[in-house]
């Protein structure tokens, strides 16, 4: 279950391009009418906005297919189709998209829009082919399919302070005491399946707390929860580390968890980090906070002793926090040019050619795609440009130099041609 709050896939589909339409001019008094007919509307665009109204992934666990509106067919007196509607797909601040391993965005701020899948351009009416030679062409385009991916999300929390430590040393207990959050709390490891925020306010400074699931020894390598939430630390900019005051080597818990943090990442293990000591509100967590105190000394750290349950300490806990915010640098709101948009990776091959294992040609290709996809098959005069478009790509150069022969089968995307010889 936890993968759908941190991960998740969805599949995005564009609109397709309306048709364009075979229409003349019939009008009383105009003898010599002609073609209208009028261009299909462009297919709405996919985009992903980040919104501070969504914490987590959870609602792509049941909707995961997202398609935006188709574009209008054209019309008769050159009226042209309607543009297909956007649709806009709300994810929470913080979520990186991904497509096939390619990071495409990092929608780090409120409102921050990235387009992901483009609508199919409409089908040009038979208004566009009137020549000197053929001044009533009965051909019209049909409209371009809008691009379709399969998308991956990742949720990296947006928090200044990470809470982070062994399961069940009270990270849960802490952000209820110090904030108006409200996370599950019991008496159990792995309390926390998923990170809790709050807000806290010391004078007229506020920040936001992460509860991050608890970590154990093996947690870089997926054991326990805490790979899966690691990630939400990466952007805090301090660490506050909750210790059990009443485990027996609390300095042993801090420098696991802290290994943890640098196999994982060596950047997290060396962010600022203010070390909690809880449960002082418990017999042994009092009896031995003294030989706590010095021995976190001895390794030049200082120590809070604080009791969640109580609320004893957490006012002074907070204090220092906001102390430790203040002094760090802000982290600047990412640039909205540095963001990858579905950038080419460079200048690619206008098509290729490939043999299939029945014998058929497979060409692959953009430009030789769409103009298949928006030809009708079944009209002579539109098979006939599509013969004049694959000459002027060199399509057909290629194909010959493969050894196709007159009949053989020819696939272009969806659709199997029959080929009709030089």
């Amino acid at each position: 279950m936890t993968k759908y709050l941190d991960e998740a896939e969805i599949y995005v589909k564009a609109g397709d391009g309306g048709d364009g339409a075979v229409s003349f001019r019939r009008e009383k008094f105009v003898p010599f009418g002609g073609p209208d007919g009028g261009d299909g509307g462009r297919g709405g665009d996919v985009y992903l906005q980040a919104t501070r109204e969504l914490n987590t992934l959870m609602e792509f666990r049941y909707h995961r297919r997202f398609k935006a509106g188709d574009g209008e067919n054209g019309r008769g007196r050159n009226q042209h189709g309607a543009r297909g509607e956007d649709a806009i797909v709300k994810v929470p601040v913080g979520t990186v998209v991904r497509r096939g391993g390619e990071v495409l965005a990092d929608l780090a701020v409120d409102g921050q829009k990235v387009l992901v899948a483009r609508g199919g351009r409409g089908g040009l009416g038979n208004a566009h082919f009137a020549t000197p030679t053929n001044q009533a062409p009965r051909l019209a385009q049909k409209g371009e399919p809008g691009e379709e991916f399969t998308l991956q999300l990742e949720l990296k929390l947006l928090a200044d302070v990470g809470l982070i430590g062994y399961p069940n040393v009270g990270k849960s207990s802490f952000l209820a005491a110090a904030t108006a959050a409200n996370p599950k709390i019991a008496d159990y490891a792995f309390t926390t399946l998923s990170p809790n925020l709050g807000v806290a306010s010391v004078g007229y400074q506020t920040f936001v707390l992460a509860d991050i699931p608890g970590l154990i020894e093996g947690a870089h390598r997926g054991v326990g929860l805490g790979h899966e939430f690691l990630r939400h630390i990466e952007r805090t900019r301090l660490l506050l580390h909750v210790i059990d005051g009443s485990s027996p080597h609390p300095l042993d818990d801090f420098a696991k968890v802290n290994e943890e943090l640098a196999l994982f990442n060596a950047e997290l293990a060396a962010k600022p980090q203010i070390v909690l000591v809880n449960k002082m509100d418990l017999p042994e967590a009092q009896a031995q906070w003294e030989a706590t105190r010095q021995a976190f000394a001895a390794k030049g750290l200082r120590v809070l002793p604080v009791s969640a349950y109580t609320g004893e300490g957490v006012s002074e806990a907070l204090r220092q926090v906001a102390q430790a915010l203040a002094s760090l640098p802000k982290p600047a709101p990412p640039a909205e040019e540095e963001v990858p948009v579905l950038r080419p990776l460079g200048r690619q091959p206008e098509f290729r050619i490939e043999r299939e294992q029945d014998g058929a040609f497979r060409v692959r290709g953009r430009l030789v795609e769409r103009a298949v996809a928006m030809s009708d098959l079944s009209n002579p005069a539109a098979m006939l440009l599509l013969r004049r478009t694959f000459k002027r790509l060199g399509v057909t150069a290629a194909l010959v130099r493969e050894g196709i022969q007159k009949g053989d089968r020819v696939r272009v995307g969806s659709a199997e041609l029959e080929w009709w010889g030089e």
